[in-house]
């Protein structure tokens, strides 16, 4: 299983997003079974613990991640109601509806976000709650030992609610990956040679990951076309496109991104986690390509893509092999194979990303011959030690703080 989530996102504020239904007693009460662990956990042990754990089936509209971002319509539901409560989630990941109702039987989740007919929910012993289809033949699904749990999510949830975040999360997928600065224009090099005004500082933090420095001016143009000012619509910023999780895991302020010579050194120096991360790809050409397909796609989902090449009796080391398997990972014959542990990937957008920055590298090669001036400055000097803010909740099985930052924070806002 995988756990998903180490902040809490906060959706904007969309018109009616917190509109309830009538309350309803909860459904699918079936006192002859009995499926529960015996423990009861309920929504003040919850609230209490600070993390809602859900579990769903990784699909295109129950949950997946795309572009660093968590999505899918089941994802967004328990995200809304979790902000209502002022909780973080946490979203596993279950392959079928036997280990869907395995993970509540035993208490390893509060709750199954997928929608499941009523009738197998009331067949296996359990409440069917919240989420329910308009046809009212499938809902979620909690235990019978968290009544108020039941009640709270009745009371919260309306079919209006998940038209409207089905429509949120179309928008987003319409959306360019990158806002560009209006003020940004294509780059003329003013000496001979020249590849971008930040050349100095490409090949300064190239040396962090031993990269070469054109390969990481590549992936810098691929990321902003060499604008330091670029987002995303999940949150990424500046030239190599840091996500703000990621600077404050790496000791990098969020409010520094914009500045070129942090965002490309917190690049470099998460390119080298990555490089060791995928340390068992012997070849050095074949890591890079896999390097640069986590760092677009994340390396979970890489993994799967390796897993599923070796289940096939091909090479797992081999890029031209496993890209398939990460460009086939959206359909359900690929992700939903039991040697996949994340699930659903948009991979066509990872298979064209390595194939764009390796092509771009060849012609940088091609173009500069030499290595730029040097620059002055502490850009290998970055602290290393991550010092992140910490929340004052705690997640009831591991110990550990986290932070929550609300989607709706100052560092997701594109200014225009």
């Amino acid at each position: 299983m995988r756990h998903v989530l180490h902040i809490f996102l906060l959706l904007p504020v969309v018109s009616g997003i917190l509109s309830c239904s009538p309350k309803q007693p909860a459904r699918g009460f079936d006192e002859d079974v009995k499926p529960d662990s015996g423990n009861v956990y309920d929504l003040p042990d919850i609230e209490e613990s600070g993390e809602l754990i859900a579990v769903t089936i990784s699909g295109p509209e129950s949950y997946f991640q795309y572009r660093n971002m968590d999505l899918g319509i089941e994802y967004l539901l328990v995200e809304n109601y979790a902000n209502a409560h002022g909780v973080r989630i946490r979203m596993e990941i279950a392959k079928d509806t036997a280990e869907l109702f395995n993970q509540l039987r035993t208490s390893k989740v509060d709750l199954i976000a997928y929608e499941l007919p009523t009738a197998l929910i009331q067949q296996k012993g359990f409440l069917c709650v919240g989420a329910v289809s308009d046809t009212l033949n499938a809902s979620w699904a909690v235990r019978k030992s968290s009544p108020e749990l039941a009640e709270s999510l009745d009371e919260w949830y309306s079919s209006s609610l998940r038209r409207e975040l089905s429509a949120y999360m179309k928008d987003l997928l319409s959306k360019p990956r990158v806002i560009h600065s209006p003020k940004l224009k294509p780059y003329v090099p003013v000496h001979k040679g020249e590849l971008s005004p930040y050349d100095g500082l490409l090949a300064k933090a190239a040396t962090i990951c031993g990269w070469d420095w054109r390969l990481l001016a590549a992936l810098c143009y691929q990321e902003s076309a060499f604008d330091p000012n670029a987002v995303s619509w999940a949150g990424a910023r500046g030239l190599m496109q840091i996500m703000p999780g990621t600077a404050k895991q790496l000791g990098v302020s969020v409010a520094s991104l914009f500045e070129p010579e942090v965002n490309i050194n917190a690049s470099a120096r998460y390119l080298k986690i990555l490089q060791q991360q995928f340390a068992d790809i012997k070849n050095p050409t074949e890591r890079t390509k896999f390097v640069l397909a986590a760092y677009n796609g994340g390396s979970r989902h890489i993994r799967d893509a390796m897993a599923l090449a070796k289940k096939h009796h091909q090479n797992p080391q081999s890029w031209q092999v496993v890209s398939y398997y990460v460009l086939h990972l959206s359909e359900p014959r690929f992700y939903k194979d039991a040697v996949v542990k994340n699930g659903y990937m948009i991979g066509s957008e990872t298979y064209n990303y390595v194939n764009n920055i390796m092509a771009r590298w060849s012609q940088f090669k091609r173009g500069i011959k030499g290595r730029p001036l040097p620059v002055s400055g502490g850009v290998n000097q970055m602290p290393v030690i991550s010092t992140p803010v910490k929340s004052q909740k705690r997640n009831r099985f591991t110990g550990k703080s986290s932070e929550i930052i609300p989607r709706n924070d100052s560092i997701f806002q594109i200014k225009e």
